[in-house]
């Protein structure tokens, strides 16, 4: 049963890996490269749609990852999964004081309402984020050498 909690975990973690390094290097980078106001639009969009699924998927992740650590204590590797579960749980803290107040803002602006720095936000979000993708990927990264 733990094998499977080892792998289920694995692959959650390293599916939300997945979609937001896929955010933060390619749908950002198409989204900033269309013309006018289709940026800051899609932005919203994804800010709608991706800020209602992820807070479950990092807390998922962090849960995954922190049942793993107890129940395979015993087991070698069991520190790099802690370490891991610490990683996500900085990761949950960067969302909710960094990211998230950006995106709550950010996915109500429409080209009549957004604020004259709407760009600087945006990117600021942006740098933010590859800080919590870079996190991300080492948790990701020190639960498959825990289950390797």
């Amino acid at each position: 049963m733990l094998n499977a909690l080892e792998v289920f975990t694995v692959v959650v973690v390293g599916l939300m890996v997945g979609v937001e390094f896929s955010v933060a290097f390619i749908i950002n980078r198409i989204l900033g490269a269309l013309p006018e106001d289709s940026d800051q639009l899609g932005r919203a969009h994804g800010g709608r749609m991706l800020g209602a699924l992820m807070p479950f998927w990092y807390i998922t992740s962090l849960v995954l990852s922190a049942v793993w650590a107890v129940a395979g204590w015993h087991r070698p590797g069991a520190v790099l999964v802690v370490v891991a579960a610490g990683l996500l749980v900085v990761s949950v803290v960067m969302s909710v004081l960094l990211l998230v107040p950006i995106n709550d803002r950010s996915k109500t602006w429409t080209a009549e309402n957004r604020p004259a720095d709407w760009k600087e936000q945006s990117n600021r979000w942006d740098r933010y984020h590859y800080a919590r993708v870079a996190v991300i990927v080492a948790a990701f990264a020190l639960l498959a050498t825990a289950l390797a």
